[in-house]
């Protein structure tokens, strides 16, 4: 795999930290989830192929514990708000200059500058900030987010991976390590770079809802079925367009110009009341394999029994047999092979951790008796 023998510490924290080392542990790093003292585990269920060190950072040995495992590690993620690793002595000066080739990744909502760095937030919060929440909503009602990956899993988690990996890359040249500051904000706002480049250019003209691309087309947007279910339409180009037209049963000399937009609205009623006369499994009938670029619209139940998903194996289970998304890209030659098997319990590898790490047997046992690290074992079931 891509970044097999890559040691990764991945402090714990909610959704975009998890995501980043899941991200990093499918495609092969070695990752170990820092969990605090007392913590119930990765409640995002994002710790596919981590194992599990509880150390308590808030006591200077702990963080010593933790500067000696940065020492010969190659990756530290961490997820707190500006400050935080500074008070602990563990801020990247500390560690950089006892390991120069160590990436040193920041992932946080607003940065670690800026009147926003020290206070709290949430995705919608940091998504409202980067100017794309003002896109997002249908017309005549206010903006809300697209559930919360935007800005937690694209602009944060993804785009911080893509940053260790490009530290990682620039490392074989350098020899040198870096900090990776990930925020949120600024990662959601270059995520819509396609929207700002086309300010000006038609596509945003009109109010929010009511354009091209956010659901104001009728020819872009999602239609009701007759057992209230839904299909996605998206024949933008007039050879889909026309396609769309004949699947539907109506001639375009019949209706306004494609490009009308004082017309949208009256042409996504006809459009409307024609999906509601058949049902999902009977327009994928008239749609499947034709260019009119119309899909249905799949629940998390249906998505990964879909002839398609089937086809490419887009969907994969782990051991207790639940489905998830299969780890994309594809790589021909070092692809991800993620773990089937069960996310780790809080503190289940403490120990065997250290040891590889360099610590003795008499420091682990101290550092368990002083409860600066803890070790739960799972039970036999017998």
């Amino acid at each position: 795999m891509a970044l097999r023998g890559v040691r990764v510490l991945e402090l714990a924290g909610l959704a975009p930290g998890p995501f980043c080392g899941m991200v990093l542990a499918d495609f092969g790093a070695q990752v170990v989830r820092v969990d605090r003292p007392g913590a119930p585990g990765d409640v995002s269920h994002l710790s596919r192929g981590k194992r599990s060190l509880v150390l308590d950072l808030k006591r200077p040995r702990g963080a010593a514990v933790l500067r000696r495992l940065c020492a010969r590690a190659d990756v530290l993620l961490e997820p707190f708000r500006a400050g935080v690793m500074e008070k602990l002595q563990l801020g990247p000066e500390t560690l950089l200059q006892e390991n120069p080739k160590l990436i040193y990744a920041r992932l946080s909502g607003f940065g670690h500058s800026g009147r926003f760095s020290h206070v709290a937030g949430h995705d919608i919060n940091y998504l409202a900030l980067s100017g794309v929440l003002s896109k997002m909503g249908p017309s005549g009602e206010n903006p809300y987010p697209p559930l919360n990956l935007l800005a937690d899993f694209g602009g944060g988690g993804l785009m911080c991976a893509l940053g260790i990996v490009l530290a990682l890359f620039a490392r074989t040249h350098s020899g040198k390590g870096q900090v990776v500051d990930a925020n949120m904000v600024e990662g959601a706002a270059y995520l819509s770079s396609f929207l700002w480049k086309t300010q000006g250019e038609g596509l945003w003209d009109q109010p929010r809802g009511q354009n091209l691309l956010d659901g104001g087309a009728p020819f872009y947007t999602t239609y009701r079925t007759a057992d209230a279910e839904f299909m996605a339409v998206g024949a933008i180009e007039s050879q889909f367009y026309q396609l769309l037209l004949d699947g539907l049963g109506l001639k375009s000399d019949e209706l306004p110009s494609q490009m009308s937009v004082k017309d949208w609205p009256e042409m996504k009623k006809k459009f409307a009341d024609v999906f509601a006369k058949k049902t999902k499994a009977e327009w994928c009938r008239i749609f499947d394999g034709t260019d009119a670029c119309v899909t249905p619209v799949l629940t998390f139940e249906e998505a990964p029994h879909h002839g398609h998903n089937r086809d490419q194996g887009s969907f994969i289970t782990d051991e207790e047999q639940c489905w998830s998304p299969r780890p994309a890209p594809r790589l021909s030659g070092t692809s991800a092979i993620p773990s089937a098997k069960r996310d780790p319990f809080t503190g289940e590898h403490s120990e065997e951790i250290l040891r590889e790490f360099g610590f003795s047997e008499e420091e682990i046992h101290q550092l368990r008796a002083e409860k600066i690290i803890e070790s739960k074992k799972p039970k036999a079931n017998l």
